[in-house]
């Protein structure tokens, strides 16, 4: 039994937007075991005071791809397996000392990257991994370049692959079965054109119902969800109507596709970060130019979505969908969502709700007895001042994981 005590900071429940000024956290093994405003007497713990400082739930990033270490997914598909995997150490352990105790790959992570995690085996936040994302013949999730001949796709076959090729109601299904086998812990699919992807312009609609339908009845068999890459409002009225649970990006709906939302209980991951990144360095970082001229048809639009979202009601969980070296600008998607939102809610995105789209309510993304012990200390007070939570976490005094101290400078 380890037992660590947190002293006299003052510690923030997001969910509630209220502050409790000079509490004790006691933590035993992996878990919050006592909150307290009157001290802790706890003898054999290690105690740690952080008195004047902030203490609140680790981070959650619900939309990234440990695994892309280039910006062009074409290429990063293609490296060896065991330079796609290595090239991932350094991306995790970045993402970690941004107080990202936990995020949800959104496709190319595994069990075993997953798993390395959690046995402690390399530093990085905790994983939800989705396997490969599921695409259609010519969707976001396939890369290969235009041609007079449709070679067979082998995106499935090495480690840096976000996602295969996969068509038809049996083979969806069958697909589905596979990557939950593999270790997913939630499916991703393709239902609009992309960004980075070559040949699928951004509004086409991708999937048939009845094979978007078929994924969610699969995946709800395995007591999991579906997320949906999707931009316009066609594709995410059709993917919620479907099934769909979490929408990713979104950043062309209407008020009709936020409403239906709303109604069906799904939320959105907006990863508004990324066109930032991509607009200023994709080009330099080889993003194919048929991707770079995308860029521009959602960068404005992802930032007038959020108001479409806050209006209707729909939560909003933290993304940053981040590429290659463009993986550090991930703690600035906190500046574009405070902006836009305020502090609270952009706090809010990376804690009580990205908490609830995990479906780990009250045991992450919040500092009570029960919870794990997923915590960062932040040095000042981050409802006044959201840059202490942007940049590379050099306002963190303390970075916990599962009880496990990963970084103190307190």
């Amino acid at each position: 039994m380890t037992q660590i005590l947190l002293k006299g900071g003052n510690v923030f429940d997001p969910a509630h937007g209220s502050i409790l000024n000079r509490h004790d956290v006691l933590i035993e093994d992996d878990r919050i075991i006592q909150v307290s405003a009157t001290p802790i007497d706890a003898p054999a713990a290690q105690s740690i005071d952080v008195t004047g400082k902030t203490v609140m739930p680790g981070l959650i990033d619900c939309h990234v791809h440990v695994l892309a270490s280039i910006a062009n997914l074409g290429l990063n598909a293609v490296q060896p397996n065991v330079l796609a995997a290595i090239r991932a150490l350094p991306i995790m352990k970045a993402m970690l000392d941004r107080g990202f105790t936990t995020v949800r790959d959104a496709g190319g992570a595994d069990w075993g990257l997953s798993h390395a995690i959690a046995t402690g085996l390399v530093p990085g936040p905790r994983i939800f991994p989705s396997g490969r994302a599921l695409s259609q013949t010519g969707g976001h999730g396939d890369f290969r370049p235009r041609s007079d001949v449709l070679e067979p796709c082998s995106c499935a076959f090495r480690a840096g692959a976000i996602a295969r090729v996969v068509d038809g109601v049996d083979a969806v299904r069958l697909a589905v079965r596979e990557e939950i086998q593999k270790g997913a812990t939630q499916i991703k699919i393709m239902a609009s054109g992309g960004v980075a992807s070559p040949t699928d312009p951004i509004g086409n609609t991708q999937y048939s119902e009845d094979e978007i339908r078929a994924i969610v009845a699969e995946a709800e068999a395995a007591q999991t969800y579906v997320m949906a890459h999707a931009y316009t409002g066609r594709a995410i009225a059709r993917a919620v109507r479907c099934g769909v649970r979490t929408i990713e990006h979104g950043n062309l709906v209407d008020r009709e596709a936020a409403g239906i939302m709303r109604d069906h209980g799904a939320f959105v991951v907006p990863t508004l970060v990324t066109y930032d990144a991509l607009a200023r360095d994709g080009a330099r970082l080889g993003l194919p130019a048929e991707s770079v001229v995308k860029i521009q048809t959602v960068r404005q639009a992802g930032r007038d979505s959020l108001r479409i979202y806050a209006e209707a009601g729909v939560p909003m969980g933290f993304g940053s969908d981040l590429l290659g070296e463009m993986h550090n600008h991930q703690s600035d998607e906190f500046r574009i969502r405070a902006e836009l939102l305020g502090n609270l809610e952009a706090i809010r995105s990376a804690t009580s709700i990205a908490a609830a789209i995990l479906q780990r309510e009250g045991e992450l993304g919040t500092v009570r007895v029960g919870a794990l012990a997923d915590l960062i200390v932040v040095d000042g007070n981050p409802l006044a001042d959201i840059s202490l939570l942007a940049g590379q976490g050099k306002h963190l005094a303390l970075v916990m994981q599962a009880g496990r101290l990963y970084r103190q400078t307190t």
